[in-house]
């Protein structure tokens, strides 16, 4: 298989076009900004007509689903999940691609990279909360769920904030990404997307401006271990653990939402540039400090070759 580098800084569009190639598919092989502007537009319209169909049809089944359970969060994920891979499936017959380089190489799904995001989100997570707790801001208070209760909670926020994580990388840092990097290249296009990912939580009950901001640096920093170890899955598994971290362990808001099924009946007081006031401790100045520190622990771990390009090794993508 040809290699192709994952973060786009390879265009697809250099392959030389055959003196019969149509202009259709010299679109979907093109690296010029507009070409790579319309594809992305052409895959977005496929994603939400896939979305939108697949909701349409599951309504009467669930239409009584509350937005913020666990069951109506699992269900918008999965739509919108299928919808975007199926996207980006298609669009990757259209331009001759493999899936993988689209950011999720099945080949890798739960692995190392996976395993090192997960690490990553806890250690960031509990670093704030441990740091609040120090400050006398948090306090975990007794537990809300028991017995069995506790592993059935755990299960379940495990299994949505892995649909939320995979739905929401792939849908800012899969196709789009990749295809408006070579257009763009990559930083621009990842800045872009990163403003799109705080705007999109804009509607969540709750945010504020701070938490915003935390939210464009983190999908910053998932660029990054992208441009480093070449795949989403890092990004994804971190995503994943600390939402799970905010929700469940530590029992506080998520993005602005304070979620049922909780371990404790934790109380968070302070000031809201310590505690991240209604957004939760994503908006918290600690965080940000914590994602900064982690930027170096990723540039150390992931490193560049001279080129300023991520190793041989780390941009082995598999369809």
């Amino acid at each position: 298989m040809r290699e192709i580098d994952p973060t786009g800084s390879e265009p697809a569009g250099q392959r030389p076009a055959g003196t019969g190639q149509s202009v259709l598919r010299r679109v979907f092989r093109s690296s010029a900004l507009g070409s790579c502007v319309l594809r992305v537009c052409i895959y977005l319209v496929l994603a939400y007509a896939i979305s939108f169909a697949l909701r349409e049809a599951g309504r009467p089944w669930i239409s009584d689903l509350l937005p913020f359970s666990p069951a109506g969060l699992a269900v918008a994920e999965v739509n919108a999940l299928i919808g975007s891979v199926a996207a980006a499936w298609v669009m990757s017959r259209l331009e001759d691609q493999p899936f993988g380089v689209y950011g999720l190489p099945v080949r890798q799904a739960l692995g190392k990279n996976f395993l090192w995001g997960v690490f990553f989100g806890l250690a960031e997570v509990s670093t704030v909360m441990g740091l609040l707790a120090a400050l006398g801001f948090y306090h975990f208070g007794s537990l809300a769920v028991r017995g069995r209760e506790v592993l059935h909670w755990a299960l379940v926020w495990a299994a949505v904030f892995l649909l939320v994580s995979l739905s929401e990388e792939f849908a800012f840092r899969g196709y789009a990404q990749f295809t408006l990097a070579q257009g763009m290249s990559f930083w621009p296009a990842a800045f872009l997307l990163s403003f799109l990912f705080g705007l999109a939580h804009l509607g969540n009950p709750g945010e504020t401006r701070a938490g915003i901001a935390g939210i464009v640096l983190t999908g910053l920093f998932w660029c990054f271990t992208l441009r480093r170890t070449g795949t989403l899955w890092l990004a994804v598994g971190m995503h994943a653990s600390f939402d799970f971290g905010e929700t469940f362990l530590y029992s506080v808001r998520d993005s602005g939402v304070l979620l049922p099924g909780h371990l404790s009946n934790a109380v968070i007081r302070g000031p809201a540039w310590a505690t991240g006031g209604n957004a939760g401790p994503e908006g918290s100045v600690f965080d940000l400090l914590a994602l900064l520190i982690l930027f170096l622990v990723v540039q150390r771990i992931y490193p560049v070759s001279k080129e300023g390009q991520p190793t041989q090794a780390q941009q082995e993508r598999q369809a």
